[in-house]
C-alpha cells in the first residue's frame, strides 16, 4: 500500500510539473494569420493541377488564398506541401510578395531573400532573417489535395 501511494504521488509530481514553454517559441511577427481553405479547388485529374502528379513539380494559388498567394509542392508518394508566398523576413510590402524562379522563392525587395521550396521553405545563403517560410497544412484524399488554415 505505502508504494502505491509513492507512486501515486510521483506520477502526480510529474504530470503537473510539466508545462509548455510558449516563451522559448519565436513567433513571426512579420506574417499575419490567414484563414482560407482551397476545399475541392486541387484536383489532380483537372489539367491545370495534373502536374502536381509527377514528384518535384509545383502550382502556385493567387492571393485568394494565403496572403499574397501560396504554393504548393508535390515531393512524391503523397508528400505534398504549401507554403505563404510572402516573405517572412519582411513586414507586408508591395516587395514582400515571393514569385517562383524553378523552385526556389524569391522576393523582389533588395536584399534578394530566397527560400527553398523543396527544403521545407528554409533560407538560401545570403537570405538575411531568421525565418522560413509559413507553412500551410496539406491534406490529400485520392486526387483532391486540400490547403488550409482555419
Amino acid at each position: 500500500m505505502k508504494n502505491t501511494y509513492l507512486i501515486f504521488a510521483l506520477l502526480f509530481t510529474i504530470l503537473f510539473s510539466c508545462k509548455k514553454d510558449d516563451d522559448s517559441i519565436v513567433r513571426n511577427q512579420n506574417i499575419p494569420n490567414a484563414a482560407f481553405d482551397t476545399g475541392n479547388l486541387i484536383n489532380t485529374s483537372l489539367p491545370q493541377f495534373n502536374n502536381l502528379l509527377f514528384p518535384g513539380n509545383f502550382i502556385t494559388l493567387n492571393d485568394n488564398y494565403g496572403i499574397n498567394g501560396v504554393v504548393v509542392y508535390y515531393a512524391g508518394g503523397t508528400n505534398y506541401t504549401a507554403f505563404e508566398l510572402s516573405d517572412p523576413n519582411h513586414q507586408l510590402n508591395s516587395c514582400s510578395r515571393l514569385t517562383m524562379d524553378g523552385t526556389i522563392a524569391v522576393c523582389d525587395c533588395d536584399d534578394g531573400n530566397t527560400y527553398a521550396v523543396p527544403g521545407n521553405g528554409l533560407p538560401q545563403n545570403g537570405t538575411t532573417g531568421q525565418f522560413s517560410l509559413v507553412p500551410y497544412p496539406v491534406e490529400v484524399n485520392g486526387n483532391i489535395i486540400r490547403v488550409f488554415n482555419n
